[in-house]
């Protein structure tokens, strides 16, 4: 490109001179016919420069002709590398104003007293780049709660469902393209999946951090942790607003401002070379470059190299960690990831360590520890962090966060008074804060943190969760305004429509709150259903009359009132352990339909609510599925609302509706009601999708 660059410059100068030429000519020819024949000197030349009967030189050929060179001499040292401009570049380090250990723009602009990231006349502000998250068949619906974070994908066993979940409480960092599988799965349960009082309240996976990932992409393999690296290591200033060329500032502003600004570019790029690592800065710059082009095992052996060189030099020692966390990425290695969680925390153990580097790869470590499933540890990194940046804010945040993935909400509590009590306006400290208060069912007092923490627009509180939850609870306190929230959040991309809620979804599926047979074409299921009604309420009656016991209460908190079982058969495409046995015909029945008993994202099960019982209007967790209703028992009084239409139970006959759109129940009659819930896949989900999508 250089070659091409400057031959093009070229031609255009050489175009350029043609022209002047032929002016000049015709100038020279004019003139020449008023004048008398050139006089000789006495060198024996004419006055206009040429030897008589030799060609003529001008000066301005002469000038041409060491231009040209000059511009060939330049692409030969550029092309035959003549000259190493890292070397040359590195010794400019006596100029450093930021304190990084070389010289570079940002130190330029301060030396002359430039501000920093107004955007040219004319131009918009620099877009921001994301790593690209979205997959090729679902994507979750909630947006990124922290920069940089990486998932944990756990199964947790027996997790229970009723009738509809409701969306998973837990503030979970963002979704990143990790697949390791975590190599401490009992470190990785989370206990507030199986409690009542803790703040997952829903069934769904909630170490499920990231999209579900249906197709694997080869080439996406080497994103997330470079880029959080690169993200953490040099941030770049933030564009401000234009300065009207007619302003004026008032005498000593204009010097005040370029302090302020000299002191602005120093904050932003973190200072990750102690004196000893400027000597070596060389070595170090040539590793991080193979690691920047891709060129991971060679840059690891170049930073274990410069290890074993200089074993107290802390940027040699975060680079090696570095190396080895995107290797571990390309390889899908666990091993490696361990190798590289212990060189992080090595970094810092060294003397000199600068608080820049410090931070970035205890923040790191923490990271990748919670990836890998190793919850305590990640809060023992965290905890360390907060110790030696008490002031903080950010990091005490991340802690609440570790605290919320242990399942433990007293912790998480504790660390958002503290931080709220320092910031009071921080509004992820709010939102998370007001989930933990919605959690424990204090649901008027979580409505101003949850509110309050959304309007301030920052980092990490526009998540589809928090808006669901803010107009869950301001829709049981009887406040209308909760549409407007629901609709605030659908128009920022996390519900797929007010009505329709649900935050694991697959795009494109069809969507309406309810279906005939037909539509969904399972309709031998259907027949079946309605064709053996009678075979499956006497099982499970004579199962209610012996062993009450198996109807699990419903401890989601989604009842206003009253009293609500079930009775579970199959939940995440399983049979839930010896269910089968208390109703044997009804299971032999629904091992025909796989479209049913292999639903990962749906249940099967008996369902029985006591008179006077009133179920939240709520929504499911997914698009993924269609919930099948069978009456067995209905009595008289018995109702319930899909949107905007109510429709009542009929015994031995199937109601069909999409449980991803909000609905209400009311028990109105005098005994209780008794229905079998079926979920299917979602019609239009193709097979491949069935087989890769994770359960809930």
């Amino acid at each position: 490109p250089a070659c091409s660059s400057s031959s093009a410059k070229t031609a255009a100068f050489s175009g350029t001179y043609r022209e002047m030429a032929q002016r000049k000519n015709s100038k020279s020819h004019s003139r020449k016919e008023g004048k008398t024949s050139p006089v000789d000197n006495k060198n024996g030349k004419t006055t206009e420069g040429g030897a008589r009967g030799g060609p003529k030189y001008s000066m301005f050929t002469w000038i041409v002709v060491v231009a040209l060179l000059g511009v060939w001499s330049s692409m030969a040292v550029v092309y035959f590398n003549i000259v190493d401009y890292d070397s040359v570049i590195g010794k400019l380090a006596a100029y450093d104003t930021d304190g990084d250990g070389d010289f570079d723009v940002d130190d330029a602009k301060a030396l002359l007293g430039l501000r920093v990231g107004w955007a040219p006349e004319g131009r918009g502000s620099p877009g921001e780049t994301t790593e690209p998250n979205q997959q090729a068949a679902e994507k979750p619906n909630h947006r990124p709660g922290h920069a940089s974070r990486s998932g944990t994908p756990a199964s947790v066993p027996g997790s229970q469902d009723v009738e509809s979940e409701i969306q998973a409480a837990v503030p979970l960092p963002l979704p990143v393209e990790d697949h390791f599988i975590p190599d401490d799965p009992g470190d990785s349960q989370h206990p507030y999946e199986e409690e009542a009082n803790a703040i997952d309240t829903t069934g769904v996976l909630v170490e499920e951090l990231k999209p579900d990932h249906n197709v694997v992409e080869p080439d996406r393999y080497l994103t997330s942790s470079k880029l959080t690296q690169e993200a953490e290591a040099e941030e770049q200033p933030e564009p401000e607003n234009k300065v009207k060329p007619t302003e004026i500032p008032p005498d000593g502003a204009a010097e005040k401002r370029v302090e302020e600004q000299k002191e602005k570019v120093k904050k932003k790029k973190p200072k990750f070379l102690n004196k000893f690592d400027v000597t070596i800065k060389a070595e170090l710059d040539a590793a991080e470059k193979l690691r920047k082009k891709g060129k991971l095992e060679e840059a690891l052996k170049a930073f274990e190299s410069l290890v074993q060189q200089f074993p107290q030099s802390p940027r040699a020692r975060y680079g090696k960690a570095q190396a080895e966390d995107d290797v571990a990425e390309k390889q899908r290695s666990n091993d490696m990831l361990h190798r590289a969680v212990s060189t992080y925390g090595e970094v810092a153990e060294l003397p000199d360590v600068t608080f820049d580097l410090l931070r970035a790869a205890l923040k790191r470590r923490a990271e990748r520890q919670q990836f890998l499933g190793r919850m305590r540890g990640s809060l023992a990194t965290l905890q360390k962090l907060v110790q030696i940046f008490p002031d903080d804010v950010s990091l005490r945040n991340d802690l609440g966060v570790a605290h919320l993935l242990l399942g433990d909400n007293k912790g998480a509590k504790k660390v958002y008074e503290e931080v709220l009590a320092v910031a009071p306006d921080n509004g992820f400290a709010k939102v998370h804060y007001g989930f933990i208060l919605k959690a424990e069912n204090q649901i008027a007092e979580s409505i101003p943190y949850l509110r309050e923490g959304l309007e301030s627009g920052e980092p990490g509180t526009d998540d589809g969760r928090f808006y669901f939850h803010l107009g869950d609870a301001l829709q049981r306190v009887g406040d209308d305004s909760a549409y407007h929230w629901y609709e605030r959040g659908h128009k920022q991309g996390h519900f797929a429509s007010v009505w329709q809620r649900s935050l694991y979804n697959v795009d494109g599926l069809k969507a309406q709150p309810w279906w005939t047979p037909k539509e969904t074409g399972y309709i031998d299921l259907v027949k079946m259903l309605e064709k053996n009604w009678k075979t499956i309420r006497d099982e499970a009656l004579a199962v209610m009359d012996q062993d009450r016991g198996r109807f699990i209460p419903e401890e989601e908190n989604l009842r206003e009132k009253g009293d609500w079982g079930q009775y579970t058969l199959w939940q995440q495409g399983r049979k839930a352990g010896g269910a089968c046995q208390g109703v044997p015909k009804t299971c032999s029945l629904m091992e025909r339909f796989p479209e049913a008993i292999g639903c990962k994202r749906g249940q099967i099960k008996f369902s029985v609510m006591q008179p006077g019982t009133h179920v939240w209007p709520h929504t499911g967790p997914t698009n993924c599925r269609l919930r099948m209703h069978l009456g067995l028992v209905v009595p008289p009084g018995c109702r319930i609302r899909c949107t905007n239409q109510t429709r009542e139970w009929n015994e031995g006959k199937v109601l069909i509706f999409d449980d991803s759109f909000e609905h209400e129940v009311w028990q109105e009659a005098d005994r209780y009601r008794l229905i079998f819930i079926v979920d299917v896949w979602h019609p239009e989900l193709t097979q491949y999708q069935r087989q890769t999508l994770s359960p809930i």
